[in-house]
């Protein structure tokens, strides 16, 4: 069973989203999403997601990025520093296979110096 999703790995206020977008150490992005990532004083990763209707029109499918950004998340190797990361989808979305999503989150995460177990 995979690992969950608590409270503690989740960007969960305004203010948490503010402090990354106001400014991120770090941003990887490409056509289907944009990451951006602030080191935290935490012992672990923060994740939030920004998927937007406008970008991806479908819950279906918002909700497969989701899940998928959510699963290559618990996936990563704990490491210091820490960071809060959020997850923003881009108009390359709306076309983007699963696979295409997938391969699009490791290489971000990569990107960011952080190393996602293989699935």
């Amino acid at each position: 069973m995979a690992a969950m999703f608590r409270p503690s790995q989740r960007l969960l206020t305004a203010d948490d989203y503010r402090q990354v977008f106001k400014a991120p150490d770090h941003k990887a992005g490409q056509k289907e999403l944009l990451l951006l990532a602030r080191q935290n004083d935490l012992t672990c990763h923060r994740l939030g997601l920004a998927v937007a209707k406008k970008h991806v029109p479908t819950a279906v499918k918002r909700n497969v990025i989701k899940r998928l950004t959510r699963e290559h998340f618990r996936a990563l190797s704990p490491s210091t520093p820490s960071f809060d990361i959020v997850v923003l989808t881009r108009p390359g979305a709306r076309d983007a296979t699963a696979t295409r999503i997938k391969d699009a989150l490791v290489k971000q995460f990569t990107r960011l110096g952080l190393t996602v177990a293989p699935q």
